[in-house]
């Protein structure tokens, strides 16, 4: 970190700080930053949720040893992390990509999460491959959502008056920072609580509600938002 900071002098472009009067409660009133603040919220509460969960129903359940657990991990953020560059890419190319990102992402996260225990009421019996696909799917599926969130933000920002420059950074990336925090603590407060009430596979089932609401949210806005542009649109 610390060989960062001269590295980030050098790089990064020079802006010339001016104060703004713009504020987080103007920014997240806005429709569309408070269905992309949902969808952060349950980003991060799907990922945390796993940390005091998923080892001990991996130990229970399959079996396996303690130095394996570590890779199933890998499962969820190998394909995370191999997929993030790529559809970062495709959403800087193609912006009009973001919104079906966010939505297929939102609903493919709930499928994964309703059949990684699975769900009691699927009566499909747990097994690993099961419990490994899932993952591997969900991993690509957290990543579809998350990256197109911040430059969502930004141009919903634009587009409503903010002015551009570090001042709205400032406040994306605080708020960003902030729901992410906030999921951080309900995905493993909650899901401990209920992993512990019900089991692994009911909690991972209700966990899956996170991502289902923020999708039907995305998916409502968007097909508003596209409505009223066709309305609007004049006529040639």
């Amino acid at each position: 970190m610390l060989c960062m900071v001269p590295l980030n002098m050098v790089i990064l472009p020079k802006y010339n700080s001016v104060p703004k009067k713009d504020s987080f409660l103007k920014l997240i009133i806005l429709p569309k930053v408070a269905i992309l603040c949902l969808n952060i919220f349950g980003l991060s509460s799907c990922i945390a949720f796993l940390d005091p969960t998923m080892s001990l129903f991996v130990l229970e359940k399959f079996k396996l040893p303690v130095g394996y657990v570590g890779l199933v991990f890998l499962a969820i953020a190998l394909p995370y992390s191999l997929s993030s560059p790529l559809l970062g890419f495709l959403s800087d190319k193609k912006p009009s990509l973001r919104k079906w990102l966010l939505i297929v992402g939102a609903f493919l996260t709930t499928l994964c999460y309703f059949f990684l225990g699975p769900a009691p009421i699927l009566h499909i019996e747990s097994q690993l491959w099961l419990f490994i696909l899932m993952l591997v799917l969900n991993g690509f599926a957290l990543a579809m959502i998350g990256i197109p969130i911040y430059p969502e933000a930004i141009n919903s920002a634009y587009e409503n008056g903010f002015e551009e420059g570090l001042s709205l950074l400032g406040l994306v990336s605080g708020l960003f920072s902030a729901l992410w925090a906030l999921g951080s603590f309900v995905g493993p407060t909650l899901g401990g609580f209920l992993n512990e009430k019900l089991g692994f596979e009911w909690s991972a089932a209700i966990q899956g509600g996170f991502p289902l609401l923020s999708g039907l949210a995305s998916a409502i806005y968007y097909t508003y938002e596209a409505i009223q542009r066709k309305r609007y649109q004049p006529f040639k």
